[in-house]
């Protein structure tokens, strides 16, 4: 078994390791490390002998390294003889790992890693990297930030959970469902980033979406009753079934006007929709019209043929029940489609005299395409061009520089 095969199996395997360890000692940095030292060591070990179950090696060896550690800290020597004498703890890490069990362990796991105490920024690259076994380089490049700034977030963020005592457990139920929104938050940051990249020279990362996919299904198998868990998987799984159609083969985004649906990934949208329909055995949540709203543009087959009223009733109660300038930017375009842009520029006027979304390159790029679609071309091309001067995505930057250019 090469380099690769190692990956592949920590990968998958990961959570369920670190989530172990952490649960019988107590201590989330010294479960992580000695996750990682078990993978170093299977990097030189399983080129020469491929073990039989290369999960089970990698939790036992992983248990070793553990308790080395333990063993060398004098001031748990107490947690270290009970811990190296207890036989259920001993039979329940080196038991056989079914690749296929989800246990409560890993969801503890995604609680602690989106604990209230850490940052956002801190929750994200620590669910990257104890949940969805990512090394801090893919972390770095997926969120384009130096490997020093990930492996210190992650630093601090263990640092940070040992020094709050926050308990590797799961919440009780009413703390669950309150911490659950927390939850759901960081994996659809992480599924944001990965789909409309803030800055760089991509539109999509793939890598980093998909991962976050992979978190939303693993949570809704061991939430299955939550409704707004099922709700941001349907979201997800509808907006990445687009992917192939958003960009051309040099890398240009692909605006939804001119992409080809054939392109669609109809197995993706299929999925989508199931998910969707658990959503929508209660009161759907804001993850859940989003991904209705999703679902309109995925059963459409043009825009034409689009039923834009309804997007915008689902607009409607987006916004009574999670209000925010990004959702009234986006119900003004859906109204543009519906009603027309005269109505829709009165809507993205009001967002600019209350100063909602200061220094996003959102409004003035809505607002540019209402001017134009209004025979405004002027008008038009200035807020483009001051669009594109506020955008860090270059991609979006020279679709943004391109319409300005043909409003001359």
């Amino acid at each position: 078994m090469g380099t690769a095969d190692v990956e592949a199996v920590w990968r998958v395997e990961s959570a369920r390791i670190v989530a172990a360890l952490t649960r019988f000692t107590g201590d989330l940095g010294l479960a992580e490390d000695a996750a990682q030292e078990a993978v170093a060591e299977a990097l030189v070990s399983w080129p020469r002998a491929s073990p039989a179950n290369p999960a089970g090696w990698l939790m036992a060896t992983a248990r070793r390294r553990a308790i080395d550690t333990i063993r060398r800290r004098s001031a748990l020597r107490e947690r270290y003889a009970l811990l190296a004498t207890d036989t259920a703890v001993g039979s329940a890490l080196d038991e056989e790992v079914d690749p296929d069990r989800i246990d409560d362990d890993i969801l503890a796991l995604m609680f602690v890693s989106c604990h209230p105490v850490l940052s956002p920024e801190a929750r994200v690259a620590l669910t990257l990297r104890v949940v969805g076994g990512l090394s801090s380089e893919e972390i770095a490049r997926a969120f384009l930030v130096p490997v020093p700034t990930v492996q210190a977030r992650i630093t601090r963020a263990k640092k940070t959970i040992a020094a709050a005592g926050v308990p590797f457990e799961l919440p009780p139920s009413g703390e669950r469902r309150a911490r659950l929104g927390g939850v759901l938050h960081v994996l659809y940051a992480i599924f944001t980033e990965g789909s409309t990249a803030t800055w760089g020279d991509h539109l999509l990362r793939p890598d980093v979406a998909y991962e976050a996919i992979r978190l939303a299904r693993a949570l809704a198998a061991l939430q299955p009753d939550e409704a707004e868990v099922h709700g941001l998987l349907a979201l997800c799984e509808l907006t990445a079934a687009r992917f192939p159609a958003r960009v051309g083969p040099d890398g240009t985004p692909v605006l939804l006007d001119d992409q080809d649906r054939r392109r669609w990934d109809a197995a993706a949208i299929g999925r989508g929709l199931a998910a969707l329909a658990r959503a929508s055995t209660g009161r759907l949540g804001p993850y859940g019209l989003q991904a209705a709203i999703a679902a309109t543009h995925a059963s459409a087959p043009s825009v034409e043929a689009t039923d834009w009223t309804r997007i915008v009733r689902l607009y409607d109660a987006l916004s009574r029940v999670a209000p925010s300038p990004v959702v009234e930017l986006n119900r003004a375009v859906a109204v543009a489609m519906d009603s027309g842009p005269a109505r829709a520029l009165a809507i993205v006027d009001e967002l600019v005299t209350a100063g909602r979304l200061p220094g996003s390159h959102l409004v003035p790029t809505v607002r540019g395409e209402l001017l134009a679609r209004l025979g405004r071309r002027a008008e038009a091309r200035a807020e483009l061009e001051a669009a594109a001067g506020l955008c860090a995505n270059q991609r979006e930057r020279s679709v943004l520089l391109r319409r300005a250019a043909a409003l001359t």
